[in-house]
């Protein structure tokens, strides 16, 4: 696969991105306060959505989203 076709991205559904990197998940409740990363919402809200509902702004989203592929990136290589 490419590297662009494993991107994270703002848009993508919370389910999908810890599909493709279920080591995110405990970031995603520890950095970011993400608690939806077990329950339904997860299916059906994008990493935008849900980082919107526990108050992050675009800044800040922005800045996870760049956390979360540098991480994800790193994992790749090991």
């Amino acid at each position: 696969m490419k590297k662009e076709e494993n991107k994270i991205t703002k848009k993508m559904m919370i389910a999908e991105v810890l599909d493709m990197y279920p080591e995110l998940g405990e970031v995603l409740i520890e950095e970011y306060g993400f608690g939806c990363v077990s329950c339904a919402g997860a299916s059906f809200e994008t990493l935008e959505e849900g980082a919107m509902v526990h108050g992050m702004g675009e800044e800040d989203i922005e800045v996870m989203i760049e956390n979360l592929n540098e991480l994800a990136e790193n994992m790749a290589k090991i």
